[in-house]
C-alpha cells in the first residue's frame, strides 16, 4: 500500500479511502463489518463517512467496525443534508453544525473526527458563520480539520481568503466529484488544490457503476444506482457518457484489465488526487476496485484512458492558448 500525505497536515493516508455510503442501506452490518475488515487487510486506514448515509446508520456501523483499532484510522464524516423533519435540522448554520457533531460523534464512538466535511453550500448561510463553528470545534478538539465537499472552486477560494484574513482554521481536503466522465474538477477544483496544498479525495470513481463495464453496449443489470436511485440516473443520464463507458470497457478488455479497476487506478494517478473514495455493496463488488492497486498507471497509459473521453472545455475562452 502506498500512503500519502493530506496537504500541511503532515496525515499520512492510504492511496484508496473507502467509503462507507453503503453501510446499513445496501449493505447489512455484517456485510459492512467484512468489507471493512478486508480493506484493512490491504492496508487502507482511511474511511470516509457522512452523518446523512441511511439515516446515520452508516455512522453507527462504521463505529463498530473501527472500534479495536480507532488509532490506526483517519476518519471522515459530514454535515449539511437534513436528519429530521424540523426546519432547522439542515444546512451550515453554526447552530446545525454544532448539534450535529455530537450526533456524528456519539454514532461514531469516538472523540475526534479527522476531517469534518461541509457536505453542500448553504447559500442561507454566511460562509463566515460556518467558518468560526468549524474553527471553534477545531480548538475544541472535536475535529482535527475543516473540509468541503461540492463546493466550486471560486467558494473554496472565499472560504481561505476569509479563513487567512480571519485566522481562522482552514479547509485542508476537498471532495468533488471526479471520473472518465465527470472531469470538471480538472478544469479549477483540481489545480486550485495543487496551488494551494490541500488534499483531495474525489468521490464517484466508477461513475456510479458506469465504468464498471455493466452498461455496455445498452445492456443494463439486474441492480445498481443507475438503475435504483433517480439523482443517478440524472448525473450519468446523457448519451455521451455511455458511448464514452463504451469505449473504456472495450479499452479495459483489450488490455486484459476489468474496467473498474482501471477505473480507479486512472483517478489514482492524477497527482492532484491524494485518494479516490471507493464503495460496494458486498466483497464481491469491492475487489475490482482493491485491485486497482496493484495497476502500475504510467502517465502515458493515463493520458491514452483519457483520450476515450471528452475533456472539459478550460477556465478561460482563450482554449487556442491552452
Amino acid at each position: 500500500m502506498e500512503y500519502r500525505t493530506i496537504g500541511k497536515t503532515g496525515i499520512n493516508v492510504s492511496s484508496l479511502c473507502f467509503g462507507t455510503m453503503s453501510f446499513g442501506g445496501i449493505a447489512d452490518e455484517a456485510t459492512s463489518k467484512a468489507m471493512f475488515d478486508r480493506c484493512r487487510e490491504v492496508g487502507i486506514n482511511f474511511f470516509d463517512c457522512a452523518n446523512v448515509y441511511n439515516g446515520g446508520r452508516a455512522e453507527e456501523i462504521l463505529g463498530k467496525c473501527m472500534a479495536d483499532n480507532r488509532d490506526e484510522i483517519v476518519l471522515t464524516t459530514k454535515v449539511f443534508g437534513a436528519m429530521g423533519d424540523d426546519i432547522n435540522n439542515r444546512g451550515l448554520s453554526r447552530r446545525h453544525i454544532m448539534m450535529e457533531v455530537e450526533n456524528s460523534l456519539r454514532r461514531l464512538n469516538t472523540d475526534r473526527i479527522e476531517f469534518y466535511f461541509v457536505h453542500s453550500f448553504d447559500p442561507n448561510t454566511p460562509i463566515e458563520e460556518t467558518l468560526r463553528a468549524m474553527d471553534d470545534l477545531q480548538r475544541q478538539g472535536k475535529i482535527l480539520y475543516p473540509a468541503v465537499s461540492n463546493w466550486a472552486a471560486w467558494q473554496i477560494a472565499k472560504a481561505l481568503g476569509i479563513s487567512a484574513k480571519e485566522s481562522l482554521a482552514r479547509f485542508e481536503c476537498i471532495q468533488p466529484m471526479y471520473n472518465l466522465v465527470k472531469r470538471q474538477a480538472e478544469v479549477e477544483i483540481l489545480p486550485f488544490a495543487s496551488s494551494e496544498d490541500i488534499g483531495v479525495i474525489s468521490y464517484s470513481p466508477l461513475g456510479g457503476g458506469l465504468l464498471t463495464g455493466k452498461y455496455r453496449g445498452g445492456q443494463k443489470p439486474q441492480q445498481g444506482r443507475l438503475l435504483e436511485q433517480d439523482n443517478y440516473r440524472k448525473r450519468y443520464g446523457q448519451d455521451q457518457y455511455y458511448e464514452t463507458a463504451d469505449r473504456f470497457t472495450q479499452y479495459a478488455a483489450d488490455h486484459g484489465v476489468h474496467p473498474a479497476s482501471l477505473a480507479v487506478a486512472w483517478v489514482m494517478e492524477n497527482p492532484s488526487v491524494t485518494a479516490p473514495i471507493i464503495g460496494a455493496r458486498n466483497l464481491e463488488q469491492l475487489e475490482p476496485s482493491l485491485e486497482a492497486l496493484n495497476i502500475e498507471m504510467t502517465p502515458e497509459w493515463r493520458n491514452q484512458i483519457s483520450e476515450l473521453s471528452v475533456a472539459p472545455p478550460p477556465a478561460t475562452d482563450r482554449s487556442e492558448e491552452v
